[in-house]
């Protein structure tokens, strides 16, 4: 007897009740997602019939096609409706592959909000790194500029973004990337990534409301990484950069790519760092003040450092400090962002002085780095600062003075919540244990208080 396989349908519940709200037609719905497939240099067959198979669940869209749906109901009821919103988010463990840079983000936002389970798993991935190496912003410009919003957005908009954007960035610095994280992505996914599909009086506002996004995008990306979430902190700053490229496909753009390397450098992946990061020098060339250069070239030294090229390292720690000492041009918000210029070419150098086993001058650097930073402003700047200087004291044999920094340490990362502080005093612990068997003083005293911090 021959078995027959019945395969339940299942409705797109949500697909059916947004069309629904929008109130246009089947033939109309496919047309538009032909003419956003056309703009993105895709040519689709959709009609009337493959939108009643994807409403009534017997097919599901393929490829790109779901973005472009998602992107013809936005246009349609003038508000930003994802892929999630109509029954078609991708699996749990992958992230979203959202083709427009408005819809990714809200997409990321709403996910910190929901918890959703790609975030909390996503990797960090090497071929993400270089990402801006080869995306087509022209592309996604000609989908961004297709959209007609009604919504008038103001100054008083955008100034608003940026005053959210400095409150909780300086609050970070205090207290950790744990600190508003769940906020600030909510208001990132609800408020200011929408305010990017209103309509600008000049291209000027426009650009610049694509930048404060890009910097709050930037943020959120920044806390992640300081939890240890270097998957979920990666598609931020991929997100953050395509913003950018909105903004200022020059500086602000630039910037972000360096943002991508630099995350790579500090977790020691640092495969495409320097073609990013020569990338991002010609792109800014001309376009950023001395600050900006300098923070890029320092970046480009950690880089070389990195794989091994001392030569070149020296020579970009030398361009580094030439940026440094010329003055052209106010430092533009998206790179203040880091704090004083000075401070983290310090920093920075003494990290690339450590890759290349350097301690003495990495000892100096730190040292230096420590009478740049406002010390109450940017508390775990200290908190990290003091655990590398303890670090590069230890590696010159100098036990007691390496207790002393590492002390120091400890005391300022109290109330933190940050993943950086603790892995920084983790590391600390092996060499603790043979302070303690060589009875250096305060070694045993710093390890009970190292072991109940991590507690």
């Amino acid at each position: 007897m021959e078995t027959i396989v019945v395969t339940q349908r299942v409705p797109n519940l949500r697909l059916r009740e947004v069309t629904d709200a929008i109130g246009c037609t089947y033939e109309t719905l496919a047309r538009d997602v032909r003419r956003i497939a056309a703009e993105n240099g895709e040519i689709l067959q959709t009609n009337k019939s493959a939108i009643s198979h994807w409403v009534n669940g017997t097919r599901a869209p393929s490829g790109r096609v779901g973005q472009y749906l998602a992107e013809a109901l936005s246009r349609r009821s003038e508000r930003t409706i994802t892929r999630a919103e109509i029954g078609l988010q991708a699996a749990d463990d992958d992230a979203p592959a959202e083709s427009d840079p408005v819809l990714a983000v809200t997409d990321l936002g709403r996910a910190d909000v929901e918890r959703r389970r790609f975030l909390s798993i996503a990797a960090f991935t090497t071929a993400g790194v270089a990402m801006p190496i080869s995306y087509d912003h022209e592309a996604t410009a000609r989908m961004l500029r297709a959209r007609t919003g009604t919504a008038l957005v103001g100054g008083e908009d955008i100034d608003v973004v940026r005053q959210i954007t400095a409150a909780f960035s300086a609050a970070d610095e205090r207290l950790g990337g744990g600190h508003g994280l769940t906020t600030v992505t909510a208001y990132l996914a609800d408020t200011a990534a929408p305010m990017l599909r209103g309509r600008f009086t000049s291209e000027a506002l426009r650009g610049s409301a694509f930048g404060a996004v890009a910097e709050l995008a930037y943020l959120a990306g920044w806390k992640h990484h300081d939890l240890g979430q270097e998957g979920a902190a990666q598609r931020y700053y991929q997100v953050g950069y395509k913003l950018a490229c909105e903004a200022d496909p020059h500086g602000h753009a630039a910037w972000m790519m360096r943002a991508l390397a630099h995350q790579a450098l500090k977790i020691k992946q640092p495969h495409h760092c320097v073609d990013l990061i020569e990338g991002a020098l010609v792109r800014g060339a001309g376009h950023v003040d001395a600050g900006t250069e300098a923070l890029l070239r320092i970046t480009h030294a950690r880089a070389f450092a990195a794989v091994g090229d001392k030569a070149r390292a020296a020579r970009a720690l030398l361009a580094a400090e030439d940026a440094l000492l010329r003055e052209t041009g106010d430092q533009p918000t998206y790179s203040s962002v880091t704090g004083p210029v000075s401070g983290t070419v310090a920093s920075h150098t003494a990290k690339a002085l450590t890759e290349m086993h350097d301690s003495v001058g990495t000892e100096r650097q730190h040292r230096d780095a420590l009478t740049r930073w406002d010390p109450v402003k940017y508390k775990r700047v200290h908190v990290l600062t003091y655990a590398d200087l303890g670090d590069s004291l230890a590696a010159q044999t100098r036990a007691d003075e390496a207790v002393a920094a590492w002390t120091q340490a400890l005391v300022l990362m109290e109330g933190m919540t940050s993943d950086r502080t603790r892995k920084a005093i983790t590391s600390i612990r092996s060499i603790l244990a043979v302070y303690r068997r060589r009875r250096v003083p305060g070694a045993a005293d710093l390890a009970r208080r190292a072991h109940e911090a991590l507690a």
